[in-house]
C-alpha cells in the first residue's frame, strides 16, 4: 500500500491547489514538499486553465510548523551536504512564489511558523482565523529567521519585526492584519466554505472573501508598540537589551526573562540580517544572503544545541556558545555573512 503523498496537487475548476499533508508532523517542510510544490507552479505559471493557486493543509492541527528540524540538525552534525540542499530548495520555492504571476491564497489556519511563513507570507492572499498562531522562533534553537524573515520583518511597522526575530514571540489574527502578516480574518467554521466557493468561481475569490470577512479584535500589540518602537529601533542587541533594562515595565521586564533564552550568536545574526535586509533591492539577492547564513549556522554549535535542548532532550537548557552578547564578535559574524565560492552560492530558479 503506498503512503499519501507529503503534497497534495491538483487542479480543480482552474484552481491549482497545494495541500500540505505530513498532519502528524504539523506539515513541517521536507526538501521533497519544497520540490513538489516548484514542480506544480511551474507547470501552473504558464498554463491558462490555471488562474489561481490556493495553498492550505490537511487535518485540523495547523498550517505548517516550520522545516524539518531534526533531519537539518542531524545533517549540520555531519557534512551539512542534506541541510543545504534543503536550504537551497526551499529558498527556490520562497523566491518563486515571491514573483508568481498570479493570484495566490493562502490559507493559514493554525500554526504558521518558520517554513510556514516562507510559503504563505509571499502569497497575494494571507488569510488568518482565530486559530491562527504566526512566529518566527528560530533563536530559541540557534537558528535565524529564514525564509525571507530578512526581508518581511524590517518592513513591519514600528520595529515590530526585530522584536518578533529576536524574542520568538506567537502573535494571532489581529496582530497578524496589524503587521501586514494576514491580509483577511475569516472564521474557522467558514474555511471550508471559502475554499468550495473560490473552487466553484475562482473569479470570486475576492467578493467571498468580503462575503466572510469576520473581525478579529483589537491587536493586543497596539498596547506597547510605542515602546517596541523606541527600543527595538535602537542600534545594536546590547543597546535594546538596555534600554529594557532601563524600561521600569512589566513587558519589558518580560521581554528581558525571553532574550536571556535566546542564543547570543543568533540574535546578533537577526539583527544584521534585517538591517541588511531593510537596505536590499532585490528579493533574490537577499535569499543568497539568507543562504550564505544558513549554510554556515546549520554546522554551527549553537544550531546543533539548540535542536538537542528544544527537540530532543527537551531540557530546553541549551548551553550557547558563546554564552553572552558580548562574546559574539564582529569578525564571527562577518565570517557567518561571507559569500560562499561561487559554485556554492544560491540561486534562484532557471
Amino acid at each position: 500500500m503506498s503512503e499519501e503523498p507529503e503534497v497534495l496537487v491538483r487542479v480543480e475548476n482552474g484552481v491549482g491547489r497545494l495541500t500540505l499533508n505530513r498532519p502528524k508532523a504539523l506539515h513541517a517542510l521536507t526538501t521533497n514538499m519544497c520540490r513538489l510544490m516548484i514542480e506544480a507552479l511551474v507547470a501552473w505559471r504558464d498554463d491558462p486553465a490555471v488562474t489561481l493557486v490556493l495553498i492550505d493543509h490537511s487535518g485540523e492541527r495547523g498550517f505548517c510548523a516550520g522545516g524539518d528540524i531534526r533531519m537539518l540538525a542531524e545533517s549540520g552534525a555531519g557534512d551539512g551536504i542534506a541541510a543545504r540542499e534543503f536550504f537551497h530548495t526551499e529558498y527556490r520555492l520562497n523566491h518563486l512564489l515571491f514573483g508568481y504571476p498570479k493570484p495566490t491564497v493562502a490559507v493559514m489556519d493554525g500554526i504558521t511558523m518558520g517554513g510556514g511563513v516562507g510559503l504563505s507570507r509571499p502569497c497575494r492572499f494571507r488569510i488568518a482565523t482565530e486559530r491562527t498562531t504566526f512566529a518566527m522562533p528560530e533563536t530559541g534553537i540557534g537558528l535565524f529567521p529564514d525564509v525571507g524573515g530578512g526581508w518581511y520583518l524590517p518592513r513591519m511597522p514600528d520595529n515590530i519585526g526585530l522584536w518578533l526575530a529576536l524574542t520568538g514571540a506567537r502573535i494571532k489574527a489581529a496582530d497578524c492584519e496589524l503587521v501586514g502578516v494576514a491580509t483577511d480574518y475569516i472564521e474557522s467554521r467558514d474555511v471550508e466554505r471559502f475554499k468550495a466557493g473560490v473552487v466553484a468561481d475562482p473569479a470570486a475569490m475576492e467578493t467571498l472573501l468580503t462575503e466572510l470577512e469576520a473581525e478579529p479584535g483589537r491587536p493586543p500589540l497596539a498596547a506597547h508598540q510605542d515602546e517596541i518602537r523606541r527600543v527595538f529601533g535602537l542600534g545594536s542587541v546590547e543597546a535594546v537589551v538596555a534600554a529594557l533594562q532601563a524600561s521600569d515595565t512589566d513587558w519589558a521586564r518580560e521581554q528581558l526573562k525571553v532574550l536571556a533564552t535566546k542564543s547570543p550568536q543568533t540574535m546578533k545574526v537577526a539583527f544584521r540580517q534585517l538591517r541588511l535586509g531593510r537596505e536590499a533591492a532585490d528579493f533574490a539577492e537577499h535569499m543568497a544572503l539568507e543562504y550564505r547564513i544558513g549554510a554556515r549556522v546549520v554546522q554551527r554549535h549553537d544550531f546543533i544545541e539548540g535542536v538537542r535542548a528544544v527537540i530532543v532532550d527537551k531540557d530546553n537548557a541549551p548551553r550557547w556558545d558563546p554564552p553572552t552578547l558580548e562574546g559574539v564578535t564582529e569578525a564571527m559574524l562577518d565570517e557567518i555573512f561571507a559569500p560562499l565560492p561561487s559554485d556554492q552560492e544560491w540561486t534562484p530558479l532557471p
